[in-house]
């Protein structure tokens, strides 16, 4: 399983997006305060659709408690455009954690610093800011759940109506 970490997170159509990303891929959601909006905004619920009661969602006070309560074995990956390393680079391991920062300005500078070889980024072009943050944690779970051969996760589909 792995646990995604949004750091002050500021759109609630983008914290819903992730939940139900988390939902479909067997991830736990960590919301830490904070938060641009309230937890029980119809946004949320709107874009979280009927998977936000099934979502394993944890919520912390500050960034403080959210590292207190995870130890200090646990392993966070910070994902940021100032990153040296690709996200696609670093081998992910099950119950690991995956930060992102708030819309508006990232994670703080102050957290990147301490944790240099753990700072991942997506591949973009130089000149344009960052992806949509809903689409920078697809993108990131994706890549990490692939690594890990997609546990649990159903990998072939069937049609409705027809066979293959």
């Amino acid at each position: 399983m792995l646990n995604i970490v949004l750091l002050e997170p500021e759109m609630p159509a983008n914290t819903g997006n992730i939940g139900r990303t988390c939902v479909i891929t067997g991830s736990s959601l960590h919301l830490i305060e904070p938060l641009g909006f309230r937890i029980n905004e119809k946004q949320l619920k709107r874009a979280g659709l009927d998977y936000w009661p099934r979502l394993d969602v944890h919520l912390y006070a500050n960034v403080e408690e959210f590292y207190d309560s995870i130890g200090p074995d646990a392993r966070v990956f910070y994902a940021t455009t100032k990153g040296k390393n690709r996200h696609s680079d670093v081998e992910f391991r099950d119950g690991d954690y995956i930060m992102f920062g708030k819309e508006s300005a990232g994670i703080p500078e102050e957290i990147l610093v301490e944790h240099p070889d753990t700072c991942i980024r997506i591949p973009m072009l130089p000149e344009e800011r960052s992806l949509n943050l809903a689409n920078s944690v697809a993108i990131v779970t994706y890549e990490a759940l692939r690594q890990m051969d997609y546990p649990g996760l159903e990998t072939e589909g069937d049609l409705h109506r027809l066979e293959w």
